[in-house]
């Protein structure tokens, strides 16, 4: 990271929309990217694009349009951290991770992808499950 052992937290709040893509990005490059390296910035984004992205299509699919999506971005010493908060049915993200790891060998299946790019493209993934009916995945991204 470019600055000093500050923390910097940043929260944005959108709608279970596809087209709330277009400020996440917009909000996302103009924080992260002048603070770490390019690299490094796309790799998080494109992991901050495929978390979204699940949530509105599957998290949300049954949901009003005007359900809120949290994202939370923490620039830490060591890492950066991404948060998207969703409020959808909790699963199970340890048999969902293994099954789109099988899945993403297979040449037939379209979609299921998105976790294993998650996962590839960050160092550490998290999935919470929250007592308040809200669920968190976690990315943190390490600053090399």
């Amino acid at each position: 990271m470019r600055t000093s052992e500050e923390i910097k937290q940043y929260h944005l709040q959108v709608k279970t929309e596809l087209e709330a893509l277009k400020e996440v990005l917009q909000w996302f490059e103009a924080l992260v990217f002048p603070l770490v390296p390019q690299k490094m910035g796309w790799q998080c984004e494109v992991a901050l694009v495929e978390a979204f992205t699940n949530a509105v299509r599957h998290a949300h699919q049954n949901l009003p349009k005007n359900t809120p999506i949290d994202l939370e971005v923490e620039l830490l010493p060591n890492f950066l951290e991404m948060r998207i908060w969703d409020r959808g049915q909790p699963f199970d993200f340890q048999d969902k991770l293994l099954k789109s790891e099988q899945d993403a060998h297979s040449v037939e299946k379209e979609g299921g992808r998105g976790l294993q790019f998650i996962k590839k493209l960050t160092d550490e993934l998290q999935y919470l499950n929250l007592p308040n009916h809200r669920n968190c995945l976690v990315m943190r991204k390490k600053y090399r």
